[in-house]
């Protein structure tokens, strides 16, 4: 494809460590090698992107996960989202929510849309903006600039409102399947999974395109002399065991599971015990509740399990805190973990799954669907234990799970054989060139509908110039 285009990637937030912003600065990477002008339009930026100048830069504080609007709206339209939580709202107050939402939303997409016209931007890629409603404001905006200033979008969808039981039982139903995400055939949708695909076409009879999570395994993380200091520099030791989480700690990660596996294994081989720590690297998730986190470090203490969250000392990229204090990535921890633990009992796909097999590290992981449909059988060697769960709803651990994790930490020849297996395996089905591929594939099939975009956008322009 010889066409090049200017696109504009907007999100709730990026630069982040989560796998929504993990995976768009790799679309990022690879539509700017491509020759494609980026620009980016978030409520706000973790961290710095190198690969995006800040004049392409548009900070829209509205459409942060964590504006006032936003928390105000998740807590009356969304009865579930905190446990306990019952608001039950009169049809005026949420007429007015909804009314107020939609001037929001027309405000954001207007000032966006000046925005556009300034930089001459060809077609705008939505990240997760109308998937989910995490980013109210921004999924309106969007829903506007697509239906009402008819601009091109490719909506880039990693997970779906109705597959998350805190935004079950609505007051807005009627306007999330409206706009998240809308279905009219000028729009360009991707999902990162085969199921998400048969989901879409079942709900929304759209036929979208899949671009699975990839990783750069050309450039994956190793030891050097930046992270080599990461286990004595947070109070860790060489002898140290350290089972790693390396997620948000959300209720879909299954943490509690991740705890019951380690303490089964403590049990299972004592003379392990006092070596052993189980380390969640990153953040609490977006959700509003504390409680999740707390029955975590309960459960960890009653199981006698050493907990550590490392959250604070982690980053989406190398730096130092306020105290001087160096930051590690994820990447950074991985490497220096000797296993790690991924039970979820849902996932979009598993951003974190393929950080750890191009960080060459070993892996035990539920089989969740996603994992089953599109993961399972591309030669991954792992620890796998079925997604089966007791009466009191805890993954059910069998003994030769424990078995293989004690063979792969104690004999260092399987964990290698295991271990590069896995990364040349994954490497040919999830590596960066499928997705050059399939995003070179997508630009040009939609570029008749980009190019009308740019059209109708150079009209506008002669009239926004004068």
């Amino acid at each position: 494809m010889n066409q090049k285009f200017r696109l504009a990637v907007v999100c709730g937030k990026l630069g982040d460590v989560d796998g929504v912003s993990l995976e768009v600065d790799k679309w990022i990477q690879v539509l700017t090698a491509l020759g494609h002008e980026i620009y980016t339009i978030a409520g706000s930026y973790a961290a710095n992107l190198t690969l995006v100048p800040e004049e392409r830069r548009l900070t829209v504080p509205e459409l942060c996960f964590d504006s006032e609007f936003q928390r105000s709206i998740e807590l009356m339209m969304f009865p579930h989202i905190i446990p306990g939580n019952r608001s039950n709202q009169n049809e005026k107050k949420k007429k007015e929510i909804l009314e107020d939402l939609d001037y929001r939303g027309a405000e954001a997409a207007d000032g966006i849309h000046q925005f556009i016209l300034e930089h001459k931007i060809d077609t705008l890629i939505a990240q997760n903006t109308n998937a989910m409603p995490m980013t109210l404001i921004g999924g309106m905006a969007v829903y506007k600039l697509a239906s009402e200033y008819k601009m091109g979008v490719i909506f880039h969808h990693h997970d779906f409102w109705w597959e998350r039981s805190r935004f079950s039982g609505n007051h807005m139903e009627d306007l999330l399947k409206e706009i998240m995400p809308p279905s009219d055939p000028s729009l360009e949708h991707v999902v990162i999974s085969s199921y998400a695909a048969h989901n879409l076409r079942t709900i929304k009879r759209v036929n979208p395109h899949i671009i699975p999570n990839c990783e750069d395994f050309n450039n994956s993380p190793v030891k050097d002399e930046y992270n080599s200091s990461f286990r004595s520099d947070l109070g860790f030791s060489n002898d140290d065991i350290l089972f790693l989480q390396p997620t948000r700690i959300i209720p879909r990660k299954r943490i509690e599971d991740s705890i019951l596996l380690v303490s089964q294994f403590q049990k299972k081989y004592p003379e392990l015990k006092d070596r052993i720590r189980f380390i969640i690297s990153l953040y609490q998730g977006d959700e509003l509740d504390d409680s999740y986190i707390t029955g975590i470090q309960s459960l960890a203490e009653r199981e006698e399990v050493r907990l550590e969250l490392i959250a604070h000392r982690v980053a989406s990229v190398r730096g130092v805190d306020k105290e001087g204090r160096k930051l590690y990535t994820n990447r950074d921890v991985l490497v220096n973990a000797d296993f790690v633990t991924y039970l979820p009992i849902w996932e979009g796909f598993g951003n974190a799954l393929l950080e750890t097999v191009a960080a060459r590290v070993p892996l035990v992981v539920a089989t969740y669907l996603v994992y089953k449909t599109d993961i399972m059988n591309r030669g991954l060697e792992c620890v796998e234990i079925r997604d089966d769960y007791d009466e009191k709803g805890s993954l059910i651990i069998p003994a030769n799970s424990l078995q293989q994790i004690y063979q792969i930490i104690h004999d260092p020849g399987v964990r290698t054989m295991r271990t590069e297996n896995s990364f040349n395996a994954m490497k040919k089905a999830f590596g960066m060139p499928v997705l050059e591929e399939k995003l070179s594939k997508i630009l040009e099939s939609y570029g008749d509908e980009i190019m009308a975009s740019r059209r109708r956008l150079s009209k506008k322009n002669a009239t926004f110039s004068v």
